[in-house]
């Protein structure tokens, strides 16, 4: 059965090639496409294809006036939200890419999405090799009981952490070893260098030219260290198969579900 896709956010770097993805897709079908910069065009004009007479939306509430399958959301940190509760409203599954969101924002999209019985998938990372560092670490975590983590980015990026590093850090908070290191509340000095606390693992975010996007999980022990570490390319095309993987997948639960790896296991 073809699935019918709207994507948000379809001109931006994840999401102009997952909207191509979603056009080479035996099974799906672009019906939608949401970016402002590009209201009004064809949305394969925009990606350097062919025609499809699909016109690009302003909105997402303008998009939805297309029957539509699975939404997928590559945006901003300040739009996803309204996003995820326009989708759930609409009662139309909806796939996560984009970062920015907080435990306490999943928590609620969650309550909503079992309310009106939607499904909602996120991930901080569709790439199967990011998704292979989480579950790296999180088997490391339970031998080793110092873990950090540091992501990297560029100086444009605008949300701290990147969604793989809170991802990472949540995840790790709920296997990890109690910790050795002194508690930031008994610092003295400038205790935010010591980074950001997320569950209960410091996270530390760098953002400057010369990164693209990269981030690691620190162990140390007595006399060692281990890094678990994770670096993108400079294309999107790593984000593709598993957005689609997580497009197939969305709507077997009700409700909100988080992580690749749910879906590769």
């Amino acid at each position: 059965m073809t699935i019918r896709i709207i994507v948000a956010g379809a001109t931006g770097w994840t999401g102009s090639a997952v909207a191509k993805g979603v056009l080479d897709a035996d099974d799906m079908v672009l019906v939608g496409a949401v970016s402002r910069a590009a209201a009004g065009k064809d949305v394969g004009e925009v990606l350097g294809r062919d025609p499809t007479g699909v016109l690009v939306s302003a909105s997402l509430e303008d998009a939805l006036k297309t029957p539509c399958d699975v939404i997928i959301d590559y945006t901003k940190p300040h739009v996803v939200k309204g996003h995820a509760m326009t989708a759930i409203a609409h009662k139309t599954a909806l796939v996560i890419g984009t970062s920015g969101l907080t435990a306490d924002d999943f928590a609620e999209i969650d309550a909503a999405a079992q309310a009106k019985g939607v499904s909602v998938f996120a991930s901080g990372n569709y790439s199967v090799t990011a998704v292979l560092m989480t579950k790296f670490a999180l088997m490391a975590a339970k031998y080793v009981a110092d873990v950090e983590v540091i992501d990297y980015a560029s100086a444009k990026k605008p949300d701290t952490p990147s969604g793989t590093g809170r991802e990472l850090a949540e995840r790790l908070s709920a296997v990890r070893l109690p910790s050795n290191a002194k508690p930031v509340n008994e610092l003295t000095g400038a205790p935010g260098t010591r980074g950001a606390t997320i569950g209960s693992v410091q996270v530390h975010s760098i953002r400057m030219p010369g990164y693209l996007l990269s981030c690691e999980a620190v162990f140390g022990a007595p006399d060692e260290r281990l890094v678990i570490r994770h670096d993108a390319g400079t294309s999107a095309a790593p984000y593709v198969g598993g957005t689609l993987l997580a497009v197939r997948r969305v709507r077997e639960v009700k409700g909100l579900r988080r992580g690749l790896d749910q879906l590769l296991d």
